[in-house]
């Protein structure tokens, strides 16, 4: 019987085994055509997300990032399977990976929508700097994206959405689209922890945010 290999539920970036950037693939060998608008997921978890969005959305690409390797190798292994030329993940630590990805895009990166969905919440206060939205990350995401390009941001504990929304309100390059939280997902697909919250009646926390012209 093969051996099921454990998966961390929590992984702290600081770490020294995510310490080292992501080395960036050929996007040409990744995507049937790289120049597609691309829709960025960080911490993507298992992909089933990112599944349904290229399925429904082919005329996009879509990237995921995710610091559990054995959940990258997975969601890699179903793309193969299922044959799909506008999916792709990377095991990495997004706050020191992001820039050099997006970086490697030649021409530059067609990036377009981003979305940060129910992280890792570590609610100690001690722990709260491995939490994945952080200054930096903020500030690489408007470098890259367009004016009208988008974050969509989504947590069930309003702790943390409050958090990850002051840090891009924060930021003169981000205006938020709406006031006050997101009754719906503007997404065709859903999380699989979005479901489960949604199933049980709880709230979820979501925010908008635009990248600002100039």
């Amino acid at each position: 019987m093969p051996r099921v290999r454990r998966v961390r539920q929590h992984v702290n970036p600081f770490n020294e085994k995510y310490r080292t950037p992501a080395v960036p693939p050929d996007w040409s060998q990744v995507y049937t055509n790289p120049q597609q608008p691309l829709h960025l997921d960080i911490g993507c978890g298992k992909g089933y997300f990112l599944r349904e969005m290229a399925e429904q959305v082919p005329e996009w690409n879509f990237l995921g990032l995710e610091i559990r390797q054995p959940l990258v190798e997975q969601a890699l292994a179903w793309r193969d399977r299922a044959r799909f030329s506008n999916l792709h993940f990377i095991f990495c630590n997004a706050n020191n990976s992001l820039r050099p990805l997006l970086e490697s895009w030649e021409p530059p990166c067609p990036l377009q929508q981003v979305s940060i969905q129910f992280p890792d919440p570590w609610f100690k206060q001690r722990h709260q700097k491995r939490r994945v939205v952080q200054p930096q990350l903020v500030e690489v995401l408007a470098e890259f994206l367009p004016a009208d390009g988008w974050v969509l941001l989504q947590s069930d504990i309003e702790e943390v959405a409050v958090e990850m929304r002051d840090r891009f309100a924060s930021h003169a390059g981000f205006e938020q689209r709406e006031k006050g939280w997101l009754a719906e997902n503007p997404l065709p697909a859903q999380t699989d922890r979005e479901r489960v919250t949604l199933e049980k009646g709880n709230p979820i926390y979501r925010a908008l945010f635009t990248r600002c012209a100039g």
